[in-house]
């Protein structure tokens, strides 16, 4: 059931997605126009709604007929929208900035995201459910961290260290994107 390798695998990968350090400038907007932002309410209900999400979203998707093997090839096409918009620093789909951050737009849909649940579900169709509750956690804790020290990791890395982040993970996601889609369009053959 453990497997280090999936766990790290598939924190890396929802690391990638999640993307919280790109989102940093987004982060440090969001407290200036709102004040207070709580890092332990945002964290918490995030990890419920993804962890929530892998044990219903597959029963969602019996409901409505569609396979975990459809549902990663199409999340791999998201997955490889979300690695573009990183990588050319384009918009392709972003929600306007609401009145209050903690919840909306921090636990969903920044933090666990259509491309955070696509990748939940694909991951589901690889790994075993244990390591991936536990790749969740990790990354619970490490959005914790970014949301609390938002301010310090602005100034430490500053505008083009930020940059070069959110690039280098963008072409990660585009190898995790084109990795997805081969291993789950065969099944579907």
């Amino acid at each position: 059931m453990f497997n280090g390798k999936e766990i790290l695998t598939a924190s890396l990968i929802l690391f990638a997605v999640i993307d919280i350090v790109g989102s940093v400038p987004i982060i440090i907007s969001l407290r200036e126009k709102v004040g207070h932002i709580q890092s332990e309410k945002a964290s918490i209900i995030a990890a419920i709604i993804m962890i929530s999400f892998l044990f219903l979203g597959e029963e969602i998707l019996n409901l409505i007929g569609i396979d975990v093997n459809s549902f990663a090839v199409a999340g791999s096409l998201v997955i490889l929208f979300l690695a573009l918009e990183m990588i050319l620093g384009v918009t392709l789909y972003r929600d306007d900035a609401p009145a209050t951050a903690s919840i909306v737009p921090l636990a969903f849909p920044m933090i666990a995201g259509a491309g955070t649940m696509t990748s939940i579900l694909s991951l589901r169709a690889e790994f075993h459910v244990v390591n991936i509750i536990i790749a969740i956690l990790i990354n619970i804790i490490f959005v914790y961290i970014v949301l609390k020290s938002s301010k310090l990791i602005g100034r430490l890395l500053g505008k083009s260290g930020i940059s070069i982040i959110r690039k280098v993970f963008g072409v990660v996601l585009l190898a995790i994107a084109v990795k997805l889609f081969t291993s789950n369009i065969g099944q579907l053959l």
